[in-house]
C-alpha cells in the first residue's frame, strides 16, 4: 500500500501537512533522527493517547534476551541479542488553562511536520483550537552531530486571540519497554536520580543478564529555560523525574521553552564519573544556548553534504529518494566510533533486534568508500576484524574450523534465533572477504592486508574448506544444507551463488598470500601457520567445485531442485497475493519458485567482470521477473544490471523502488522502522548503475546513460585520495578533478587521463 499522500515531494524536506492517526506509526519512522550516537523515532514530545510507537535507541546498547526454543539444536545461539529501548528524554506535558494538550483528542488545523535533511532538524507545528480559542504550537528538536550526547529542543506556545495560563512539565522517563519484550520484561532498573529548579538527571541500568555479558548504564540529564519568569515546582516517582512550570502568557506572546539533554553511557565513562560528565556536557551545551548548538549542527550537516549529495534534475521524487537514504544512512553510522556497526533498523526502530548484519559489507561500505572518508569504511573492516576471536566460537560451534562470522550480532557472537539462518545462510562469511577486496582495490590500502586483512582472509577460507563435502560419484565438491541470499528457500543443496562465492573467496585468499610472499613477509604466514598442502587443498576445491546450470536455458540454476517448481512469473499472480510474506504461510511460500531478492543476480553484481553481457542478460531475464522484491536489499541489485544492460524502465523502476522503499511504503512495513542499511542501494542504483562505475584490478571506469525522465545528475567520489565530481546530461559527460593528482580512467572502455576536466560524449 503506497502512502505518496501523506507527504508533499520536495528537493530537501520530508513534509506533512495532514495529521493521521491512522499513519502514525508510519510517520513516526519516516521522520526519525539520529546523530550516529543515539537516535529515536518521529514522537510528539507533548502527551499522546492513541497508538504510537515510542522509541528512544542508543549506539551500541543492547541485550542478550533468553533464547526459548521447543527443541533445542546443538549450535544454537543462547539469546537473541536486542537493541533496547532507552529513556525518554524529549518528553514534555503541556497544559493550557489546566486541559492537557493531546493530539489524538485535540482538535487542531494548519498541521505542519516538516524533516529538513539539509540540515537535520525536526520541526512541527499546528494551531490548536479549544472554544474559538486558538493557540499556535511550534516545536524545533535536533540531535547535535557537535556535541553527541546533546538533544535540544525548542517548544513554542503563543495564544493567537486570548490570554491562558501555560504549564510545561518537562521530564525523564525510564519506565520504557521494548515492543518485542516477552510479557512487557522491562530491561532497566533506576540506580539514580535526582530533580531540582535548575536540572534533572536519571542513571538506569540494564538489569543483569544470565550470560555474564557487560550490563550497560545510562545517565539522561536535562536543563530548561524559558523566555519569561514562572513558578516552578518538582515531582519524581519510580525511574521518572519532572520539574512542573508555570507562567501566564497574554495575547499575541510567544513563550519559548528549551530543553536541552545529555546522555552518557558506560560504553564511554566509568560508573563513577557518568553523572559528572553528563553534567559537565550538558552545562557546555546549556552554555552555549539554542540557536548557536543548532548552528554548529547545520554547519556540520552541511559540511557531509557538500561531499556526499547527489544532484538530479528532471524528477523531484528521484531527488528527495535519494537524499533520504543518505540523510538516514549518515544520521545511523558516520564512522566516528569504530565499536559500532550500520544496524538494519537504525534507530528508527526494534525489529532484527537491532543489530548488526551482512548488509554492511556488501551494501554499505561500497558506498561509504566514495562520499567519506576512507577510514570510515577501514573501520567497519576493523570492526570485523576485532570480533574474529568470537567468530571462531561461531564455526567451532558448527563443528568447522576457521571463522564463521555471524548473521546477526553485537560482539561478534551469533545471536539471531532462526536456525535456517543461523546455521544455514553462510554465504554471509563471502560476504567479509568481498568487503576486504573492495576496500583494498578501491583504496590502493595494501597495508590493510598486511596487518589485519590476510588473518581474517585466511579464517574464512578455512571455514569454506570445511564446510564443503567432496562428491567422489561426480568427483567434485558441494556445498549442502543452505539458505542462499533467497531467504524464501531454506535447506536447499548447492546454491549457486553461495558454491561461488565459496571458490572466490578461496582464490582471492590465494592471491593475497602470494602478494605476501612476493613482499617478503613469510613470518606473518608462518604465524598463520599456513601450510603448502593447506593452499593445495584450497586450489583443489577452486577447480572442482559444482555449480548447477541448465544447458537448454543456458543459465546458472539458483541451487540444485529449483528448475522442479512449477515456474510462475510475478505478472501472472493475482496482487492480492502480495506480498507474499504477509498473505502466504512459510510453507507455501519455500514450496514456491518466488525470489525474495536477488541471488544468483547478486553474483553477477559481485564478480561483475567474470560474466559475458548474454549471460548477464539471460541471468536477468529468468530470474527477475520471478522475483517479488520483498527484500529491500533486492531492488538496488537488480537496477544496477538492468543499467548495464540498457534496460532502461527497468533500471528506472527498480531505482525508485529502493530510493522511495519507505517513502512511499511499498512492502508495506515502514511503521516498524526504516530499511537503513538498504538505503545505500539509491545510491548504488544511481553510481554503480546509471553511472556504470566500476573498479577492477584497480582501474576506474565509467559508462554512463541517462534516463529519458531525467535531465541530468551529479555526484562526487572520494578515490585515492582524490575528489572528483562527475555530472551526466542528455548529450555529455564531464568529470572534473576537484582535489588531488592527475588520475588514469576510462568512459566506455577509452583511455583518458584526469588532469582539470574530462567532457565526452553520452553514448
Amino acid at each position: 500500500m503506497f502512502q505518496k499522500d501523506i507527504f508533499k515531494i520536495d528537493e530537501w524536506k520530508i513534509i506533512q501537512n495532514k495529521f493521521s492517526k491512522e499513519d502514525m506509526r508510519f510517520c513516526e519512522s519516516i521522520t526519525s533522527l539520529g546523530n550516529g550516537y543515539m537516535g529515536l523515532r518521529g514522537n510528539f514530545e507533548e502527551s499522546y493517547s492513541d497508538d504510537f510507537h515510542k522509541g528512544t535507541y542508543i549506539a551500541g546498547v543492547w541485550y542478550p534476551d533468553k533464547t526459548k526454543v521447543g527443541w533445542w539444536k546443538n549450535g544454537y545461539p543462547e539469546y537473541f541479542g536486542k537493541v533496547i529501548n532507552a529513556t525518554d528524554f524529549i518528553g514534555i506535558k503541556v497544559f493550557i488553562n489546566d486541559k492537557q494538550l493531546d493530539l489524538a483528542k485535540a482538535n487542531i488545523k494548519d498541521f505542519h511536520k516538516e524533516l529538513d535533511m539539509k540540515n537535520g532538524v525536526l520541526k512541527r507545528s499546528f494551531i490548536l483550537i479549544d472554544d474559538n480559542k486558538e493557540t499556535k504550537i511550534e516545536v524545533i528538536r535536533f540531535l547535535s552531530i557537535d556535541i553527541k550526547e546533546i538533544c535540544a529542543i525548542r517548544y513554542n506556545v503563543k495564544p493567537l486571540n486570548h490570554s491562558c495560563k501555560i504549564k510545561f512539565i518537562p521530564y525523564l522517563d525510564g519506565n520504557i519497554s521494548n515492543e518485542d519484550s516477552n510479557y512487557e520484561e522491562k530491561f532497566w532498573l533506576e540506580t539514580d536520580k535526582k530533580i531540582s529548579d535548575e536540572y534533572g538527571y536519571l542513571t538506569m541500568k540494564t538489569i543483569k543478564n544470565p550470560f555474564s555479558i557487560e550490563q550497560f548504564s545510562v545517565c539522561t540529564s536535562m536543563k530548561t529555560k524559558l523566555n519569561k519568569e514562572f513558578d516552578i515546582n518538582t515531582n519524581e516517582c519510580k525511574s521518572y523525574v519532572e520539574q512542573n512550570i508555570i507562567l501566564e502568557a497574554n495575547e499575541g506572546e510567544e513563550i519559548y521553552l528549551d530543553k536541552i539533554i545529555s546522555v552518557t553511557t558506560s560504553r564511554d565513562y566509568s560508573e563513577n564519573e557518568l553523572l559528572d560528565k553528563s553534567l559537565d556536557i550538558l552545562n557546555t551545551a546549556f552554555d552555549l544556548g539554542f540557536d548557536l548548538l543548532k548552528q554548529k549542527h547545520e554547519e556540520l550537516w552541511n559540511k557531509r553534504w557538500e561531499l556526499a549529495d547527489v544532484e538530479i534534475k528532471g524528477s523531484i521524487e528521484a531527488q528527495q529518494g535519494i537524499r533520504f537514504n543518505i540523510f538516514h544512512l549518515f544520521s545511523t553510522y558516520y564512522g566516528e566510533d569504530k565499536r559500532l556497526n550500520i544496524g538494519p533498523k537504525g534507530f528508527t526502530g526494534e525489529k532484527y533486534g537491532g543489530a548488526t548484519y551482512w548488509d554492511t559489507e556488501a551494501y554499505a561500505i561500497p558506498m561509504y568508500l566514495s562520499i567519506a572518508d576512507s577510514n570510515i569504511s577501514k573501520n567497519l573492516l576493523l570492526y570485523r576484524y576485532n570480533q574474529l576471536d568470537n567468530a571462531f566460537v561461531n564455526a567451532k560451534k558448527q563443528g568447522l574450523e576457521g571463522a564463521l562470522y555471524p548473521m546477526v550480532t553485537f560482539t561478534g557472537i551469533e545471536c539471531h534465533n532462526e536456525w535456517e539462518i543461523t546455521f544455514e545462510e553462510i554465504h554471509r562469511n563471502g560476504a567479509m572477504a568481498h568487503a576486504i577486496y573492495n576496500y583494498v582495490n578501491y583504496t590502493g590500502d595494501k597495508e590493510y592486508l598486511k596487518e589485519f586483512g590476510i588473518d581474517v582472509l585466511i579464517s574464512l577460507s578455512r571455514f569454506w574448506a570445511s564446510r564443503v563435502h567432496y562428491n567422489s560419484r561426480k568427483n567434485q565438491y558441494m556445498i549442502h544444507g543452505v539458505t542462499g541470499p533467497n531467504e524464501y528457500e531454506n535447506n536447499i543443496n548447492n546454491n549457486w551463488y553461495t558454491n561461488k562465492i565459496a571458490t572466490w573467496t578461496l582464490k582471492y585468499t590465494l592471491e593475497v598470500i602470494d602478494y605476501l610472499k612476493k613482499e617478503n613477509l613469510s613470518d606473518k604466514i608462518d604465524k598463520l601457520n599456513i601450510k603448502d598442502n593447506e593452499l593445495d587443498k584450497f586450489k583443489d576445491i577452486i577447480d572442482n567445485m559444482y555449480y548447477p546450470y541448465d544447458k537448454e536455458l543456458d543459465v546458472f540454476v539458483q541451487h540444485d531442485t529449483f528448475l522442479d517448481k512449477e515456474l510462475i512469473k510475478v505478472k501472472d499472480l493475482d496482487p492480492k497475493h502480495l506480498p507474499l510474506n504477509q498473505k502466504w504461510s512459510w510453507d507455501k511460500i519455500l514450496r514456491s519458485c518466488f525470489i525474495k531478492q536477488a541471488d544468483v543476480l547478486q553474483g553477477f553484481y559481485f564478480f561483475n567482470e567474470e560474466f559475458s553481457y548474454e549471460q548477464k542478460k539471460k541471468n536477468f531475464e529468468f530470474y527477475e521477473p520471478m522475483t517479488v522484491h520483498e527484500s529491500s536489499l533486492s531492488p538496488c541489485v537488480h537496477s544496477i544490471l538492468a543499467a548495464e544492460l540498457k534496460m532502461e524502465e527497468k533500471a528506472l523502476e527498480m531505482y525508485h523502488r529502493t530510493a522511495r522503499l519507505d517513502l512511499d511504503n511499498y512492502n508495506n512495513d515502514t511503521e516498524d522502522g526504516l530499511h537503513i542499511t538498504s538505503m545505500t542501494g539509491s545510491w548504488l542504483a544511481i553510481v554503480h548503475g546509471f553511472a556504470g562505475m566500476r573498479t577492477y584490478n584497480e582501474e576506474l571506469k565509467f559508462a554512463p546513460f541517462m534516463p529519458n525522465e531525467w535531465d541530468s545528475y551529479s555526484f562526487k567520489i572520494n578515490y585515492r585520495n582524490r575528489l572528483l565530481k562527475i555530472s551526466i546530461d542528455k548529450e555529455n559527460i564531464l568529470i572534473k578533478l576537484e582535489k588531488g593528482e592527475k588520475l588514469k580512467l576510462k568512459i566506455y572502455d577509452e583511455s583518458f587521463e584526469l588532469d582539470n576536466e574530462i567532457k565526452t560524449k553520452l553514448q
